[in-house]
């Protein structure tokens, strides 16, 4: 009636999933937390838009770069194992 919990078909999926997710949670936040820095900034001082822009722009894309990992291994777990 149930699949097997050891079987791969039920295992690959929910691997994939849960790698996918978890590897998006921290970025996600990182990037939430940067871009609310970065609005505090700007309240407090409007002349260094450019500066704090850039800066956080950069650190988005590397918050961003765990998550391309996270679904690169996920993509791997899914279409490989």
């Amino acid at each position: 009636m149930f699949a097997n919990v050891t079987d791969p078909a039920v295992i690959v999926p929910l691997a994939a999933a849960l790698a996918i997710g978890l590897g998006s949670l921290g970025p996600a936040l990182g990037i939430g937390m940067a871009v609310r820095g970065a609005m505090e900034a700007l309240g407090r001082n409007p002349e260094a838009e450019g500066a704090i822009r850039i800066t956080m722009i950069i650190g988005a894309a590397l918050a961003e770069a765990v998550a391309i990992y996270a679904f690169v291994i996920a993509i791997v777990i899914a279409f490989v194992l």
